[in-house]
């Protein structure tokens, strides 16, 4: 059994192999800028550290609807996109 933890430990563990800033607004920027609110790094950190297998969307858009923060609280997200062009410098996008 604990083979199969630590298996699972190291996929998601995964460092990444660089940080760059986010330069213009994206879809996937909006989605991360959702991630880093609620203290995640990216998708993959959230689905991690909360154990699900999928995130709640917005069918319309495809941008992140809820999530739950590491003291769990939760964030809910609008339709629209939320990150605003001031903001978008501040999002850490991350190359593994």
């Amino acid at each position: 059994k604990m083979s199969e933890v630590s298996a699972v430990m190291t996929k998601a563990d995964i460092k990444p192999k660089s940080i760059c800033h986010a330069k213009k607004w994206s879809d996937e920027v909006e989605n991360l800028y959702r991630f880093q609110q609620a203290g995640y790094r990216d998708e993959a950190e959230y689905k991690h550290v909360k154990q699900v297998d999928t995130v709640e969307c917005w069918p319309e858009t495809g941008f992140v609807k809820k999530l739950q923060r590491k003291d769990n609280t939760f964030y809910y997200y609008n339709k629209q996109r939320e990150c605003k062009d001031k903001d978008v410098h501040k999002v850490k996008v991350y190359v593994y």
